[in-house]
């Protein structure tokens, strides 16, 4: 898949679930799906406002996806927020930081006036997350998976592959 098909799809995405994709919070890790996130909606002309955020997990390995994604969006015109998480250890760390990075985009969103949240899912993470969810023993809305849409919260990658993913940004020659 080409770069404009693959930024066709994205659109087509975005325009069957009604994202908002001009002014949009944009949480970026620095990893291929939020920077592939990144590159495409600015190539459909979106202005996105970036919130980094460093889990504080990762040592000096979180201050260079922080520098990383600080730099692309310099490079980019695009303004940049970094936020600290400040997690220790203990239980359910995963879900506990996805609460926080959530609640961090929330206060970020309407700080700055944005309607718009969106994030760097593929049908790839739907997959594990069905997966997962179902090893779990869930009912019907866990394997469901990941909504497109859910409040603020939009995802214009959700029927894009991880492959997808990886040949746009090869394509663009975009490290990641």
């Amino acid at each position: 898949m080409g770069r404009a098909l693959f930024q066709d799809k994205v659109s087509l995405t975005a325009q069957r679930y009604g994202m908002d994709l001009g002014r949009p919070l944009a949480l970026v890790s620095g990893g291929p799906d939020s920077v592939a996130l990144l590159r495409v909606i600015v190539a459909l002309d979106g202005e996105p406002v970036v919130l980094h955020l460093d889990h504080g997990l990762r040592g000096e390995e979180s201050c260079e996806d922080a520098a990383f994604v600080r730099g692309l969006c310099g490079r980019l015109g695009l303004r940049c927020e970094v936020r600290r998480l400040g997690l220790d250890g203990g239980s359910n760390l995963q879900e506990r930081a996805r609460e926080e990075r959530y609640r961090l985009a929330e206060e970020v969103a309407v700080r700055l006036g944005l309607e718009t949240v969106v994030t760097g899912h593929t049908a790839d993470d739907v997959a594990e997350t069905v997966l997962m969810n179902l090893a779990r023993g869930a009912g019907l809305r866990g394997l469901a998976g990941i909504p497109p849409v859910r409040g603020r919260v939009q995802r214009p990658l959700i029927e894009c592959t991880r492959r997808e993913v990886l040949d746009y940004l090869q394509e663009l020659e975009q490290p990641y």
